[in-house]
């Protein structure tokens, strides 16, 4: 079976790669605009890549036409801050790059597009919880890009009988991320900490924010992959980790208590605050997990000892 990632040399990609081939899938190409094999590591020799901008239909049509993927995990685009901070750039990379793919796929047959959208989708607004049905209102040019990605896959789902399926991913934690964003203080607590540098939280101690992580993740994306057509109901999935997640201030003594000495403070950025204050809810993903038994591996405790071994035994990927 022939696997196309795009973003597949990044943060959910490489890890989407590296256990797909644990599951015996050979062929495997993944396109980015970033050529670094560094996230890949010792599975970038079994890998074709590929590099590319999603933003060049040419691009996206040379690549799927080439390689006649049975699958594409359409994992690419520019994350929040960046599509905030450049809104032309991010309509071509999450917007105009969801349709490349999208159209490409139909043009060359492709059976099934598995797309990487955001709770960015959803806003302001929201009473208590986050589910499926809940209101999506994004409130960030990030989230209506991955919005309109949603309604274009359901688009082609409908009219031309793709395969189309999405993932809201909760906030994704994980080693070597580089992007900034609002919620990377739970990544960044961690990693800065293993590398015995001082760190300071943003937000109070008693904030929580849904986490989940980048194996969880990319697991999320392969197990929805595999489920039974009969059984893709909602389309597009909320994914959560295993809940509950902790707050700032448990988060921050877990670290501690593991890795002693560790310098983290607090200093709350109020204007952030205030509004993850209104964005930021607890998730239901009960629809993932009734239809195609969505089942996260790891709940806080093993998800912070395993990022700390990540560090620890790769430090490769993540320098």
């Amino acid at each position: 079976m022939s696997v196309l990632i795009t973003g597949g040399t990044g943060f959910i990609g490489a890890e989407v790669a590296r256990q797909l081939l644990q599951r015996g899938v050979d062929s495997i190409t993944a396109f980015d605009r970033n050529a670094s094999i560094q996230r890949l590591d010792e599975v970038a020799e079994k890998i074709e890549l590929v590099q590319g901008d999603l933003g060049n239909f040419s691009h996206i049509l040379d690549i799927v036409r080439q390689t006649k993927p049975r699958t594409i995990y359409h994992l690419g685009g520019m994350l929040s801050a960046p599509s905030d901070a450049d809104p032309p750039s991010a309509f071509q990379a999450n917007a105009m790059g969801t349709y490349h793919v999208l159209e490409a796929a139909r043009l060359f047959e492709v059976e099934q597009v598995i797309f990487s959208s955001s709770v960015a989708t959803y806003g302001y607004g929201i009473e208590d919880q986050l589910n499926d049905l809940t209101l999506q209102r994004p409130q960030l040019f990030y989230g209506a890009c991955k919005l309109f990605g949603e309604h274009m896959g359901l688009f082609y789902r409908r009219k031309y009988g793709l395969d189309f399926r999405g993932l809201r991913f909760a906030g994704v934690i994980g080693p070597g991320v580089r992007t900034p964003g609002v919620v990377q203080y739970a990544s960044w607590s961690i990693e800065e900490s293993a590398k015995g540098n001082p760190f300071t939280v943003w937000v109070r101690p008693d904030f929580t924010i849904p986490i989940i992580y980048f194996k969880d993740a990319a697991l999320s994306a392969i197990s929805l992959a595999s489920a039974p057509a009969d059984r893709i109901q909602m389309v597009n999935y909320v994914v959560d980790g295993v809940p509950p997640s902790p707050n700032a201030g448990e988060l921050v003594q877990m670290v501690r208590d593991r890795i002693p000495g560790a310098r983290i403070t607090f200093e709350v950025d109020e204007p952030v605050q205030e509004m993850l204050d209104r964005a930021v809810f607890p998730i239901d993903d009960s629809c993932a997990r009734r239809e195609w038994d969505w089942q996260p591996q790891y709940d806080i405790e093993t998800m912070v000892d395993d990022f700390l071994r990540e560090m620890a035994d790769h430090p490769q990927r993540y320098a």
